[in-house]
C-alpha cells in the first residue's frame, strides 16, 4: 500500500529526531548546576518541551504520509482522525501554555536564595523592590494532574500592596521550593487541569 511504503522514510525521519531529543536532553541535564538567578535558559525550556516534543516526532511523520498518499481508504481516514486528536491533545495544551509562560516571562529574572533570604524579582533588567510585608496575597496555581505533557506548567503570582501582580512561571525555575519559601505569607494554592496564566486588574 502506497500509504505505508510512505510511512517507512518517514518514521526513520522521526526516530533521528526523537534520537536527537533525547540526547539533547541528557546533555542538557548533565549541564544543568545550582543556580541563584533564574531567566528564561534553553536547559529549562528542553525540560519542559521534552515530551511534548517527543510526541509530536512519533506522530508527525505518520500524518505527513497520509498528505503524500493519492487517496486514503474510510479506515486510513478514521485512524489518521484519531491519531491526529491524540498527538495534538497530549502535545498542543502544553505548546500553548508554554507560549504564553515565554511571553510573560521573556524579561523576567528571580534572584532567589533561600539560605539567605533572598528574593528578588526583576522586570526588564530593573528590580521591583517589595518585601514580605508587600506581599497582599500570593498565589500558587498547579495542574491537577502531575502525569500529563503539561504538568510541570504551573505557575505564582505576587499580589503586591500597590497593586502590582508579579507573574512567576514554570519556565523560569522550579516553583515547589518558591512556594514553600513563601509559606508563611497570604499563600494560596490551588489546582487547575490546564493552567493558563490569569491576569488581573490593578484594582483586583
Amino acid at each position: 500500500m502506497k500509504t505505508f511504503a510512505l510511512l517507512r522514510p518517514l518514521l526513520e525521519f522521526g526516530a533521528v529526531v526523537m534520537a536527537l531529543l533525547v540526547g539533547l536532553r541528557l546533555l542538557t541535564g548533565l549541564f544543568t548546576g545550582k543556580r541563584h538567578t533564574f531567566t528564561l535558559t534553553f536547559q529549562r525550556q528542553v525540560a519542559l518541551l521534552f515530551w511534548p516534543l517527543l510526541c509530536l516526532s512519533m506522530g508527525l511523520p505518520f500524518l505527513a504520509s497520509f498528505l503524500f498518499a493519492d487517496a486514503i481508504s474510510t479506515f486510513e481516514l478514521v485512524l489518521l482522525l484519531v491519531f491526529s486528536a491524540l498527538v495534538l491533545g497530549f502535545a498542543a495544551p502544553a505548546l500553548l501554555l508554554h507560549l504564553q509562560y515565554y511571553a510573560h516571562n521573556q524579561a523576567t529574572a528571580v534572584v532567589f536564595e533561600p539560605k539567605q533570604n533572598v528574593l528578588e524579582v526583576y522586570q526588564g533588567g530593573q528590580r521591583i523592590p517589595f518585601g514580605r510585608s508587600d506581599l497582599v496575597r500570593v498565589e500558587h496555581v498547579r495542574c491537577t494532574s502531575r502525569r500529563l505533557f503539561w504538568s510541570n506548567y504551573e505557575y505564582l503570582q505576587l499580589h503586591l500592596s500597590g497593586g502590582q501582580v508579579l507573574t512567576l512561571t514554570s519556565l523560569l525555575l522550579k516553583l515547589g521550593p518558591l512556594a514553600e519559601f513563601l509559606r508563611n505569607t497570604s499563600l494560596h494554592t490551588s489546582q487547575q487541569l490546564f493552567c493558563i496564566i490569569r491576569t488581573h486588574s490593578p484594582a483586583s
